[in-house]
């Protein structure tokens, strides 16, 4: 019955998917449906990477961004708009046939060729096949995505983003999405954004009337909120009830830095785990989770993490990246590491912490931070007790109150492992949308 019923859903996922198809091919669809009789009719849309056109015949490569391999397209030079060009738009039918040249194993002999969207490249800021500088092309991040570097690096967040979130799942964790808009400074270090909105709340009541709230000439929630720090202890509420909880979403930090390692504005991925007493299980985790999502994203792409570790600044590249892959790591105690800065005379001011565990990578520095979190009621409510917190954070006590167990957990950053793996000097340049200081465009 199983069987039948898994057969019934298949066939019926199939009928849905022709239903609501919208009958046009991709440039992937094209690459890997099976080809009949030598040669069979396609239709498809792009934009034009790159354009030749000579006295019979036009020549140009089309990309949908559905792969990254461009489909070339041969025309008569007559069927080809005057105002067709690098970067233009356009709707492609013809032939599909064998390519006699040596680049590519297929091309599209055209019949009609619709100009979709024109391209003017006299104004162009970023013109088709021209080569820019990252800090040049950061000033276009409407354009940007369409450059030959950024698109390949949001192929590979898109690889990672799904290896981390396949990691999690496979190995039991629930996801959550834990809330952007957050009463708590999670972080502790005054570096959060505030939400001071005031306004008038409107409700709608049975009379039909509006009425005006009781929130007038007062913050919108009533009290203090912020733009997410740290989901961390969204988690905790949840490894309340489910052994292993994880988050993966924007993280905001009001930090007046535009150094090339930090962000106002990126993506943590957070894990909590439940019942566990050491740092062992949580080293343990940090370090697979690296090391699955670094290696599947090499398997998936590795022409394009190639590229970028020959377009890094630092020679040694791939020996660094491959490190993460292949190499055990270092578990040093955090006396044993203040005495090797010591040894080598750095100016180092340190306080002890206590069950808690940094995993430091070349170049980046920090890239995720973990801890045991404490669970004894007594301590954290004297804590509470001497910061005047206690009535924000009774819910945080209720925790350790009602079947608190013991639990740990850490946060990676999402920019700084690609940062780090493929090279990318500037961490503005690991994100479609970077924010710092004074730049918040779009």
């Amino acid at each position: 019955m199983h069987t039948r019923l898994s057969k019934l859903n298949s066939l019926q996922r199939l009928c849905l998917h022709r239903r609501y198809s919208t009958g046009k091919q991709s440039i992937y669809d094209i690459f890997n449906q099976t080809r009949k009789n030598g040669r069979f009719s396609v239709s498809t849309e792009g934009w034009i990477k790159s354009f030749r056109k000579q006295k019979k015949f036009t020549f140009f490569h089309l990309n949908d961004g559905t792969c990254v391999k461009s489909l070339q397209v041969v025309a008569d030079s007559q069927l080809c708009d005057s105002c067709l060009s690098a970067g233009c738009s356009v709707r492609v039918e013809g032939d599909l046939v064998r390519s006699l040249g040596p680049d590519q194993a297929v091309e599209v002999q055209a019949t009609n060729i619709q100009l979709i969207g024109e391209c003017d490249n006299k104004e162009n800021p970023l013109k088709p096949k021209s080569p820019y500088s990252l800090d040049f092309t950061r000033q276009y991040l409407h354009l940007r995505p369409r450059t030959e570097h950024h698109g390949q690096l949001l192929r590979l967040r898109n690889t990672a983003s799904m290896a981390i979130h396949k990691y999690f799942q496979d190995q039991g964790y629930i996801f959550i999405h834990t809330p952007i808009l957050s009463s708590n400074d999670c972080e502790g270090a005054g570096e959060t954004f505030s939400i001071e909105t005031d306004v008038s709340v409107s409700t709608e009541v049975s009379s039909g009337q509006d009425e005006q709230s009781d929130h007038d000439g007062k913050l919108f929630f009533g009290h203090p909120t912020y733009l997410t720090v740290s989901g961390q202890l969204h988690l905790e509420t949840i490894t309340g009830a489910f052994r292993k909880a994880y988050n993966f979403g924007p993280t905001f930090r009001a930090e007046n830095s535009v150094g090339r390692h930090h962000l106002a504005e990126f993506y943590m991925i957070e894990a909590e785990i439940a019942f566990t007493e050491n740092l062992a299980d949580i080293l343990r985790e940090m370090e697979s989770l690296v090391k699955t999502t670094c290696c599947d994203v090499l398997e998936k792409n590795a022409e394009m993490v190639d590229y970028f570790w020959k377009s890094s600044t630092n020679p040694e590249q791939s020996i660094i990246a491959k490190s993460l892959i292949d190499r055990h790591y270092v578990r040093m105690t955090y006396t044993e590491a203040i005495k090797v800065l010591e040894r080598n005379n750095d100016k180092f001011v340190y306080k002890l912490k206590v069950a808690a565990v940094d995993l430091l990578v070349p170049e980046v520095g920090e890239l995720i931070g973990g801890s045991l979190r404490e669970e004894r009621y007594d301590v954290i409510k004297s804590r509470l007790d001497e910061l005047g917190m206690t009535a924000s954070y009774q819910w945080y006590l209720d925790l350790r109150r009602y079947g608190s167990v013991t639990h740990g957990g850490f946060g990676m950053g999402f920019e700084r492992l690609l940062q780090c793996f493929l090279g990318i000097s500037n961490i503005k340049d690991t994100i479609p949308f970077p924010r710092w200081p004074h730049h918040c465009s779009l």
